[in-house]
């Protein structure tokens, strides 16, 4: 059955159409994830869906007495708020179904027998609502969704919380309404990636409708059984199945639309030359073919979608010393941030730094970059070290300057290097035409946003690019330009994110920040830091006491002395194979990288059958690579006595 539907909506700022006779439908328990380009009206189209905004035309259908929650990129709070009246909010509709239960019971004492099997058909269905909307006792579970988001202070006025607090409170708000039609945009932005893990599982749990928009591909293929994607010019096309799917089909519909393309291309150059011959060659023609021909010549042919073209300068090549630290320590007050931390970043690396936010990642990055004064332990910059940096607060934008004046830093020429290009041309490249280039930069989307600041950092020639929170409200497509632009830059890449799926195509090591002052480092990608990080803790808790069981305190005889592990001579092959085991697992993560860098490349998605090919090599490298890792493994723990 339909829940929702939008029919023939057009919608215009200014001379800029978004939608035009754009028409989407969702039904009963459907999960739809809504993907499109930066500016294509995504966060729109979730404005009229939910009510919050009206189209110039169209029209909107919501099945009688469903209930719509949204939750907005920057959610709102009424002045005064404190994180139990959110909350409290959201139980509104409960709060009813439990007075109309009891009004029911009262009306079921005082009514004759005969009444009764109609008043008990409505109760029936009031407890339904009352179990459908979290049962008896929800202040318990509101209190565990906020402990579980990080949100301790109950009684704490909301305007007193950072961001991203903010952004988990109105989270635990929308979930505790329990609609019948969510509407999420971008709620994984701020989130740590063991909390987005968290809400795909409250997701999948609740019942209704969702509607969803996020740039985090893991979240879609976990949740979503339909993408709708808008397309350019506002209409839409949908994808049965969840995110891998709908790349498949596209890739396929791609291909298929261009070898149309390619035939009619052919049919118009036999009618152009045919029409070219005179009227005395087409005297006993048709009138409907010439008109067939020219009616096709006007009509607008298949078009592969444009991609933001964003470049990386040359820059000076880095020398032996990139970054490193010894023992850096950082307090403020009493809480120790940074507690012995040493670290080093070598040429080429790519670096991904993780864990709950609060925990000290950006603190880390602004005392590497001299914004902040360590309290302690030693820190070296190398002398060849250039360094750009992305703020994930966008600060260094000026909202009221226009696209054009934030981009040109007073020039208005941009040196690739091997070109000069004007730059009006460079920012049309990056998909800011003409027109959007006299717009204000508030006017921008947050990822449009986010795209100009980027391609303004990468014009800087840095070596080393430190990106905090760079994946926020970005599209999918300029994400696989982004990861494709970082496998290919020549420097090194310090990186802030909890998009998943973005540190497993770009990472090559991972720093975890455990909340206490202390990092951890694994190499590899996030997959393989969460797979390193699970067998040792599942090792850890093998010899550990089982929860709520006291450890038995038992005093050793007097003459026992613990048995010291001895490490074990490994055979010559062993010891040979132990040495050149991280040159051949250096030499299979290169691989990795580069079949990495070629999916990103949209240019081979045009070449039919490559893709299956190069995806097929891809899942082979990594197999090797996680054979690689789990032999390297077994040698270490062989010498030092572990087996």
């Amino acid at each position: 059955m339909t829940l929702l539907r939008a029919a023939n909506v057009q919608l215009s700022f200014g001379s800029r159409t978004v939608f035009q006779g754009l028409t989407v439908t969702i039904e009963e328990g459907e999960r739809v994830g809504l993907v499109g380009v930066n500016g294509s009206g995504k966060t729109s189209l979730m404005k009229i869906l939910a009510g919050a905004a009206k189209p110039d035309t169209g029209e909107l259908q919501l099945r009688r007495g469903a209930r719509v929650t949204y939750l907005p990129q920057e959610p709102e709070f009424a002045e005064g708020a404190t994180v139990a009246s959110e909350l409290s909010v959201a139980q509104g509709p409960l709060r009813e179904a439990m007075a109309a239960q009891a009004e029911l019971a009262r009306k079921l004492e005082a009514s004759p027998p005969e009444a009764h099997e109609k008043l008990m058909e409505q109760l029936a269905v009031v407890s339904d609502r009352i179990e459908q909307l979290g049962g008896w006792d929800t202040e318990h579970h509101a209190k565990t969704l906020l402990d579980r988001l990080g949100v301790k202070d109950w009684d704490r006025p909301v305007a007193q919380l950072s961001g991203g607090l903010r952004k988990r409170v109105a989270i635990a708000r929308a979930l505790l309404t329990r609609p019948d039609m969510l509407l999420l945009d971008e709620p994984t932005n701020h989130l740590d990636a063991d909390t987005v893990d968290w809400l795909e599982e409250e997701l999948d749990k609740l019942p209704g409708s969702l509607l969803l928009v996020t740039h985090d591909r893991y979240f879609l293929d976990g949740l979503v059984d339909r993408i709708v994607e808008i397309q350019p010019g506002g209409g839409v096309t949908s994808y049965p199945g969840n995110y891998q799917a709908y790349l498949e089909q596209k890739l396929v519909a791609q291909e298929n639309a261009e070898v149309s393309q390619h035939k009619r291309e052919r049919w118009i150059a036999q009618e152009v030359a045919w029409l070219r011959r005179g009227p005395e060659a087409r005297r006993t023609k048709s009138k409907s073919r010439i008109d067939r021909a020219q009616k096709l010549m006007a009509e607008k042919g298949f078009q592969r979608p444009k991609v933001a073209d964003l470049r990386v300068i040359a820059a000076p090549r880095l020398g032996h010393t990139v970054i490193e630290s010894e023992g850096l320590q950082k307090s403020f007050g009493e809480r120790k941030v940074l507690q012995g931390v040493d670290f080093r970043l070598q040429r080429g690396e790519r670096v991904g730094l993780v864990g709950p936010n609060g925990v000290g990642k950006t603190t880390f990055l602004r005392v590497i970059l001299g914004e902040l004064p360590p309290d302690g332990g030693k820190l070296v910059i190398g002398k060849n070290t250039k360094v750009a940096y992305y703020d994930q607060n966008r600060a260094q934008l000026d909202p009221e300057m226009t696209v054009y004046d934030a981009a040109s830093q007073g020039e208005d020429w941009v040196d690739l290097g091997d070109q000069k290009v004007a730059l009006r041309d460079y920012l049309d490249d990056l998909l800011f035409p003409v027109p959007m280039q006299r717009m204000k930069v508030k006017a921008l989307s947050g990822g449009e946003r986010n795209r100009l600041l980027l391609a303004r950092l990468f014009l800087e020639g840095a070596n080393v690019l430190v990106l905090d929170e760079p994946t926020n409200d970005l599209d999918i497509v300029t994400l696989n330009v982004l990861e494709r632009l970082l496998l290919d830059f020549g420097g090194s890449t310090l990186l802030v994110t909890h998009d998943r799926y973005f540190l497993d195509k770009v990472a090559t090591s991972i720093v975890t920040f455990d909340g206490n002052g202390r990092v951890t480092r694994y190499e590899g990608n996030y997959a393989m830091y969460r797979r390193l990080k699970e067998q040792s803790d599942a090792m850890a808790a093998k010899g550990a006491p089982k929860k709520d069981e006291p450890a038995p305190v038992v005093a050793p005889p007097p003459a026992a002395k613990p048995e010291a592990r001895k490490a074990v001579k490994l055979s010559y092959k062993d010891q040979r194979e132990l040495d050149g085991m991280e040159a051949t697992i250096e030499v299979a993560e290169t691989r990795k990288a580069d079949l990495e860098a070629q999916l990103a490349d949209p240019t081979i998605y045009s070449k039919s059958g490559k893709v299956a090919e190069v995806q097929k090599e891809l899942d082979a490298a990594i197999a090797d690579i996680d054979r690689l890792y789990a032999r390297w493994q077994v040698l270490q723990d062989l010498a030092a006595g572990l087996t």
